[in-house]
């Protein structure tokens, strides 16, 4: 197992980048070396954390190193900045196209990992998770599975928010550096629901989904809504809701039950 940290110089950003990497290479005996697998190259995941983290936290807070490794998946762990991982056109930093394409596009030329997309998932919590989905949806040519974890649905409830206002986590005036007009959220590229109804007028491939939340989570109302519309549309998902709460407990468990999926579903694609 390779634990790595690197720096590159983003176009999308107009700065250097940090992001951590982990590379299941151990396995070396020759009865693998010739393996399709080893050939087409490894499965990647682009995993994203929560608000007020960082690169390092599904490091330091996971087991995801112990399922990189059993699962053989390339994991990818940027940095979202507390900036729900969306392009700001005023500051022309284009965060959402960095995770979206920059970085598969830079990591695929570095590492050996497969450029087939059904071999290719973004996933997160919280923040991350809706960062996930997003930007899952919105360069969806690049990703097979997204994995959503207690996701932070923030586009169902900001245009109800008001200024001079803050609802325990930030302030009217922080979301509206982070989302723009949030009136016109609902309907934009920054709307799961919007970017699926696309992505069905074009008749592209739409990735498929696992959303798991807590019953105990303060999202899981945004999480059912998600959902609900998912099965409104005929999109293909998973959705577990179970007992938990917004913490790393939860997130441990289900990041494993993921990962089992993402496997599984692309091995039952590959056979059908």
């Amino acid at each position: 197992m390779a634990v790595m940290q690197i720096n590159f110089f983003s176009k999308c950003m107009k700065r250097e980048v940090t992001f951590n990497a982990l590379l299941p290479l151990d396995q070396t005996s020759e009865e693998n070396s010739g393996s399709k697998e080893n050939i087409k190259g490894l499965k990647s995941l682009y995993l994203l954390h929560g608000y007020c983290g960082s690169h390092t936290d599904w490091l330091s807070y996971s087991r995801i190193r112990e399922l990189s490794e059993r699962h053989h998946v390339a994991v990818f762990m940027p940095a979202g900045e507390n900036k729900f991982y969306l392009d700001n056109e005023e500051r022309e930093e284009w965060l959402g196209e960095y995770i979206g394409r920059e970085l598969v596009q830079f990591t695929r030329r570095m590492f050996p990992i497969s450029s087939e997309r059904e071999d290719t998932f973004i996933g997160g919590l919280s923040m991350g998770g809706y960062g996930a989905i997003r930007n899952g949806l919105k360069y969806a040519e690049h990703f097979g599975g997204i994995i959503a974890l207690s996701s932070a649905l923030l586009p169902y409830s900001l245009p109800d928010m008001r200024p001079d206002v803050h609802n325990g986590i930030a302030s009217y005036d922080y979301y509206k550096s982070v989302f723009g007009d949030l009136s016109l959220v609902l309907g934009s590229d920054k709307d799961p629901e919007e970017l699926i109804r696309c992505l069905k007028k074009e008749e592209l491939d739409i990735p498929r989904m696992y959303l798991a939340c807590g019953t105990e989570d303060f999202l899981l109302h945004v999480n059912q809504r998600l959902h609900q519309f998912l099965l409104s549309e005929d999109v293909d998902h998973t959705y577990v809701e179970t007992s938990g709460a917004h913490t790393w407990d939860f997130w441990n468990d289900y990041i494993a039950d993921a990962l089992k999926w993402a496997i599984e579903s692309r091995n039952e694609s590959a056979i059908s």
